[in-house]
């Protein structure tokens, strides 16, 4: 017992955190629940990009907060922009950076998109990080050229001018979720 207690310990000194299903954490979650109960977001669901994980992996994660579990996964394309690798994204606010911005978003309004499905969600920076998102017109949408499934260990790169850009498929899943929401929806890009 003693010998699990030190682990345990020496997990959480390192930044050892937990995750829930293998791909969200659970402390992440906790925090995004209470985002969106004190900012009167929908809370319950949240949309999570986990930029630490291979672009060839699913790292885009619907969670259902009363269900505790993820609901829809997929690919998600980070931006090209200021020295962007295919494994090593840059992250950026800087108007014609052309790169994703880290932080913690509202999703609100339905619109037309000359991409994918033909549809996107406009995003609203709610950080320092990503306060520019409205203005560079970073939005939430499809291309389809991505595809719906992983291909680690190839790379998802070149799709993206900075928005979280997804398969067909997997906006189509998103897409029929936030259709039904009254209030925002938490998009949270970390890494």
């Amino acid at each position: 017992m003693h010998k699990l207690s030190a682990l345990l310990i020496l997990f959480t000194l390192f930044g050892f955190k937990p995750r829930v299903n293998n791909e969200i954490s659970a402390y992440r979650i906790k925090d995004a629940l209470a985002f969106c109960k004190k900012n009167k977001m929908d809370t319950t669901i949240a949309i999570m990009v986990d930029m630490s994980i291979h672009s060839g992996k699913n790292r885009i994660f619907v969670y259902d907060f009363n269900k505790q579990e993820i609901t829809i996964k997929g690919l998600c394309a980070h931006g090209v922009g200021a020295g962007s690798t295919p494994t090593k994204p840059v992250f950026s606010n800087k108007e014609g950076s052309y790169c994703t911005s880290l932080g913690k978003y509202k999703v609100k309004g339905r619109s037309y998109s000359n991409w994918g499905i033909n549809v996107h969600y406009k995003m609203y920076g709610l950080e320092k990080t990503n306060n520019n998102a409205f203005k560079r017109i970073v939005v939430l949408h499809s291309y389809t050229p991505v595809p719906n499934q992983e291909i680690y260990p190839q790379t998802l790169f070149g799709q993206s001018a900075g928005c979280p850009v997804l398969s067909d498929g997997t906006m189509r899943k998103i897409d029929g979720v936030l259709k039904t929401k009254k209030k925002p929806v938490l998009l949270w890009i970390y890494i």
